[in-house]
Formats: structure tokens, sequence, C-alpha cells
């Protein structure tokens, strides 16, 4: 099973999600997959696998990814071989559909209350207000159909990492 985690900049989602895995470390059903994208790896963000474009382009031709998107300028990607069990990614809204056409797919969609979005954004000091509010007023609705469960990320960090955790281990 792959579990797609979605959600809004500022939700937490990198920071939940690397609790979960810490906190699932010795289970082995649950695979955290680290994606392949178009930015060097000491440009910051989550830990990922670096690629030129030419690279990833070259990969993707190869069948090497089960999916793979473009946002905000740069290509990402998830591995062909996913492993046995449940396979954790953080995905774009974009491949949801095409996710679950392919295999079985649990959505997992981390937010926060648009007021708690905004301060986190705020904080980063990378955006202007007006970029933070058109980031905030274009967040698209997930495709129908799919089973999703919510993760509100509005408390402590601690918190949030509760409930990821326990909606992977919920998992069947």
């Amino acid at each position: 099973m792959l579990v797609g985690v979605v959600g809004p900049s500022g939700a937490g989602k990198d920071t939940l999600m690397e609790g979960a895995r810490a906190a699932l470390a010795g289970d082995p059903r649950f695979h955290f997959i680290q994606r392949s994208i178009t930015r060097p790896a000491e440009a910051g963000g989550e830990a990922h696998r670096p690629l030129t474009r030419a690279d990833f382009e070259a990969e993707r031709a190869a069948g090497r990814f089960a999916l793979w998107w473009e946002a905000h300028g740069l290509l990402y990607g998830i591995p062909a071989a996913l492993p046995p069990g449940v396979a954790v990614a953080n995905l774009s809204r974009t491949v949801l559909a095409e996710a679950a056409r392919r295999m079985p797919l649990l959505v997992l969609e981390i937010t926060a209350p648009p007021a708690i979005l905004a301060a986190r954004l705020a904080a980063r000091g990378r955006e202007t207000e007006a970029d933070i509010a058109a980031r905030l007023a274009r967040e698209a609705a997930l495709p129908p159909g799919l089973h999703v469960v919510r993760v509100m990320n509005e408390g402590p960090v601690e918190q949030g990492v509760a409930r990821v955790v326990a909606a992977l281990r919920a998992i069947p």
C-alpha cells in the first residue's frame, strides 16, 4: 500500500513525517520513501535524492519512477520499486488519482487552520504577505473517491506526530 502524504505549505508535513519515521523505526511494516528532486542537496528542506533535470528526465524515460510530477519549477519522483508493506511518501495532489489507479492508496492529508498556516509561512521568512495569501488561496481540492484520513496539526509537534502515527498504525 502507498500512503500519499499531502497538505498545504505550512501544515508541518515534513516535521510530522520525520517524527513518525522516528516513532515507527522499529516497525518493519512501514517504509518512508525518499523522493528524487531536481534541487541541490544543500538547498535545504527534506532529505532527498538530488538530481539534475537531465538525470531526472533520463531516469523517468527508463521507468525508474512509480510517480513523478513538476511543481514550483522542480521535478519530483518516487522510485518505481516500492518496498512491500506500507510505503509512505510525500506526494503532490496532482498524482493522487494516477496513484490510486495503479496501487492501493491511502491519502494522509496533513493540514492546519488558515491562520496557523499563514503564521508558519510568515515565520519562514521566504515569502511576502501577498505571496502567502496567494499560496493559501490556491489550495487544490483532492480528487473524488479517494480514501482520505485528515490530520489536523494545530498544536504541539508531539500531538501531530501522535496523530500521524495513529493513522498509520490503523492501516490493516
